[in-house]
């Protein structure tokens, strides 16, 4: 080897560590977005989560992407979290898909629907049913992804202030329930109202509503609502789940390298699991204390309300489904998983729930 090619050789060999530094260096300029969500910040639960999931994406990036999480108010009102997202307000948002139907009909049935599928059986359609893409197509329109991204498990009836004794206590009612779960109790003579769920105490203690719903007793506790209402219903049929909803830029998604993308799509999953289990384990410590001290009264909904609310549910999803032909796909899908898991869902959970007693 010539003098010349030995000294070139040697040059390549020097450059290459200071090469080989710069490129890690370049990869690690940090992105920064904004995480605007529904919740009171902290709320346990839906709030919870929203933080931990900004907090993963954050480390587990290395801080190449910071997540900052804003609390419902401190950049848009609780229920402006959809739009903020879609003009580019806010890179990501954590919320429910129920609070959307007035812009997307079917967008309800994302978190749950009446008599629908149970926290398990919804993963399980989003995942391998075929849900995740119709999703995808739903909020195509308004430059969003969506991801499940946390779970509060199965939902609690409702408050109510006074007991209810048959399907007529509920003509003329006034109750918090967005969604599907709204539409069957106005078909059953309700007045049901959308409220942001940090407002939702006041309205119930200065009688603008009678009854709420919201999520499990973890967050329910947290919210005060036994201070204003103490007949605590159950089964929670307008909601069997609660699927948080982690809204993500699909612009901002697509500025990000590929690692990136995967960090947030794996953060989302993680968190929906891991969410799910502890909402189930805070659920079951939460009512034990409502009940014993705060003087909580169980009750379950009089078989009438049941009965008519599952014919007012038939009636409301194929009101839906007439909609237009994406809703209606929509419907269809979240039927059809709900028909395909049930037999399973019968022979192996409700039968072992019942031996176990």
């Amino acid at each position: 080897m010539s003098s010349i090619n030995r000294r070139n050789t040697l040059g390549l060999i020097a450059t290459a560590p200071a090469a080989i530094l710069a490129t890690p260096a370049l990869a690690q300029s940090t992105i920064e977005w904004r995480m605007v969500t529904s919740w009171p910040k902290n709320l346990p639960g839906p709030g919870v989560t929203a933080q931990r999931l900004a907090n993963a994406i954050t480390q587990m990036s290395g801080g190449r992407l910071k997540v900052k999480l804003y609390a419902a108010g401190e950049i848009v009102p609780a229920l402006e979290v959809f739009s903020a997202v879609s003009n580019g307000a806010a890179q990501m948002g954590h919320t429910a898909s129920l609070f959307w139907g007035g812009k997307i009909p079917a967008a309800p049935l994302f978190t749950a629907g009446p008599f629908g599928l149970t926290p398990i059986e919804h993963i399980t359609w989003i995942n391998h049913g075929g849900g995740q893409e119709i999703w995808d197509k739903l909020y195509e329109p308004f430059g969003i992804k969506p991801f499940m991204g946390g779970n509060t498990g199965f939902q609690m009836g409702g408050w109510f202030k006074e007991e209810l004794k048959s399907v007529a206590d509920l003509r003329g009612l006034k109750i918090r329930m967005p969604g599907l779960g709204g539409e069957v109790l106005r078909l059953l003579g309700a007045s049901p109202v959308t409220i942001a769920p940090g407002e939702i105490l006041t309205a119930l203690q200065t009688g603008v509503i009678d009854a709420t719903e919201f999520l499990g007793p973890s967050s329910d506790f947290a919210m005060g609502f036994y201070k204003a209402a103490k007949f605590y219903y159950a089964p929670g049929f307008h909601e069997p789940n609660g699927t948080g909803e982690a809204l993500v830029s699909k612009r901002a998604l697509a500025e990000l390298p590929q690692d990136l993308r995967a960090i947030v799509e794996s953060a989302c999953a993680a968190e929906n699991i891991l969410a799910l289990g502890e909402s189930e384990w805070m659920n079951a410590t939460r009512l034990k204390l409502l009940v014993e001290e705060k003087g909580v009264q169980l009750r379950n909904y009089p078989d009438d309300i049941i009965k008519a609310a599952k014919v007012a549910t038939d009636e409301a999803l194929e009101s839906l489904a007439a909609r237009d032909p994406l809703t209606a796909e929509a419907v269809n899908s979240f039927r059809g998983a709900s028909n395909h898991l049930k037999d399973w869902s019968s022979q192996s959970i409700q039968k072992f729930l019942a031996a176990r007693g």
